[in-house]
C-alpha cells in the first residue's frame, strides 16, 4: 500500500485534504523507524525460533519463559529494571556520537575504567566525608576518566583520520587489560583471595534503592541522562550543529561549524556516561571494582542504541526490554536446559537483522513524502 497525492486525495494545498499534507509527511517520516524496527524484531524472533526448533526445543515455551523471567512478577520487573539501568547510559555512548555519523562501540572501556576510578577515589574518603559527597566525587571521577578515554577516540578520528569504530573497540580491550592490572596489582585488596578486587565500600556508602522498590538509584540517573540528552540534541544550538555535521560534514565545515570540537565533545560526553555507568555498578551493585565490571553492558548498549534508532527517549523502553530478556537467562537455563548465554544468541540475532534492515530506509514510498506524486 502506498500513499499517493492526486486530484482526489490532496487536490490543492488550499483544500481540506491539502492542508493535511504537512501532518501526513511528518507522520510518514516518524512512522518509518518504528515500522522497520518492529519488522526487524519480528524477523529476528522468527529466525531465533527456527534455531530453537531445530535443536529440539519449543520456541513458544522459550518466549513464555522470557516474559515470565523478565516481566511476569514484580520481582522479575525489578530485576529487569536493575539490569536496564546501566544499559540506559551505555546506549547513550553509542547514540550521541551516532548523531554525528560516528559509530563508537567502545563503551565497555569507559564502563570498566569509570568503575575503577570511582572505587579508587572513594576509598581514601570513606569515614572522612559524608556518603552523598563521596558519591558525587566518585561520579565526577568516573565521568572524567570515561570522557578522556572515549574522547581520545574522537580526537583520533578528526585529527588523525583513524576510524572511530576500530579505535574505540581497541581502546575497550586496552581498558579491560588496564583494569585487570590495577585490581590485581596496585589497587588490590589483600583480603580478596579468589576474586581480585579493590577494598569494598562500607554498607553506609553504598548507593541505596529507590523507595518502595528493590532497584538502585542508577535507574533514575539513567532516565534523567536520556531526557537531558534528548534536550541537548533537539533543543540546543549545540545539538543542531551536531545534526548538521552528521548529515554532511563538508557542508558543516563550509558553514563554519566547529566540526572537530563537536566530534571530540560528543565522544567525550558519551564516554562520560559510560564512566558514570561503571561508577554506579561499583557504588550500587558490586561494592568494589572487580572483573565483574566487564559484564558486557557496553556491548549490549550497542544493540539498545540501534533498536532505539539513536533516539535518547526511545532508549528508555528498549533498555527495559533488553534488561528483561537478559534477566530471563537463568530461568531459561533451569527450565529448558539451555545455556544461560541463549539470550546472548537472541540479542546477536536481533542485532544482525537490525543492521540488515538499515538498507530499507528511504525505499518505501508510503514512508517517503519525496516520492509522493504532487498535484499540478
Amino acid at each position: 500500500m502506498t500513499l499517493e497525492a492526486n486530484s482526489h486525495t490532496l487536490p490543492t494545498l488550499d483544500g481540506r485534504a491539502g492542508s493535511l499534507r504537512p501532518f501526513l509527511e511528518w507522520l510518514a517520516r516518524r512512522a518509518e523507524p518504528l515500522a522497520i524496527t518492529l519488522f526487524a524484531i519480528f524477523v529476528g524472533l522468527a529466525l531465533f525460533s527456527l534455531f530453537i526448533a531445530l535443536i529440539g526445543r519449543s520456541p513458544i515455551q522459550l518466549f513464555e519463559l522470557i516474559f515470565a523471567g523478565g516481566f511476569g512478577t514484580w520481582f522479575s520487573v525489578q530485576n529487569s529494571l536493575s539490569r536496564a539501568a546501566p544499559l540506559l547510559l551505555t546506549a547513550l555512548c553509542v547514540a550521541l556520537p551516532a548523531r554525528l555519523g560516528l559509530v563508537v562501540i567502545g563503551a565497555e572501556g569507559a564502563v570498566v575504567l569509570g568503575g575503577v576510578a570511582g572505587a579508587a577515589i572513594a576509598l581514601p574518603l570513606v569515614g572522612d566525608a559524608p556518603a552523598p559527597l563521596v558519591w558525587l566525587i566518585m561520579a565526577l571521577a568516573g565521568m572524567l576518566v570515561g570522557a578522556v578515554w572515549l574522547g581520545f577516540a574522537g580526537f583520533l578520528r578528526h585529527y588523525r583520520g583513524v576510524n572511530e569504530t576500530i579505535a574505540s573497540l581497541l581502546l575497550a580491550y586496552i581498558a579491560i587489560a588496564f583494569m585487570n592490572h590495577l585490581i590485581e596489582g596496585p589497587l588490590r585488596d589483600p583480603a580478596s583471595l579468589n576474586k581480585p578486587s579493590t577494598a569494598p565500600l562500607p554498607p553506609d556508602y553504598m548507593l541505596g534503592s529507590i523507595p518502595g522498590m528493590d532497584v538502585h538509584w542508577g535507574l533514575v540517573v539513567g532516565v534523567v541522562a536520556c531526557i537531558l540528552s534528548w534536550v541537548l540534541i533537539e533543543a540546543t544550538s549545540f545539538g543542531f550543529a551536531a545534526r548538521i555535521a552528521g548529515g554532511n560534514v563538508r557542508a558543516a565545515q563550509i558553514q563554519g561549524l566547529p566540526v572537530g570540537r563537536l566530534i571530540v565533545g560528543f565522544t567525550a560526553l558519551a564516554g562520560a556516561f559510560g564512566g558514570l555507568a561503571g561508577m554506579i555498578e561499583v557504588a550500587a551493585v558490586q561494592g568494589s571494582a572487580n572483573a565483574s565490571l566487564a559484564a558486557g553492558y557496553g556491548y549490549t548498549g550497542i544493540l539498545v542504541a540501534f533498536l532505539a534508532r539513536h533516539n535518547p527517549l526511545a532508549i528508555i523502553p528498549v533498555a527495559v526490554l533488553l534488561g528483561g530478556i537478559d534477566a530471563s537467562g537463568g530461568l531459561i537455563q533451569r527450565r529448558m536446559g539451555l545455556p544461560d548465554a541463549t539470550v546472548l544468541v537472541l540479542q546477536g540475532t536481533l542485532f544482525v537483522v537490525i543492521l540488515f534492515c538499515e538498507t530499507f530506509y528511504g525505499r518505501f514510498k508510503m514512508f517517503n513524502p519525496d516520492l509522493w506524486k504532487r498535484s499540478a
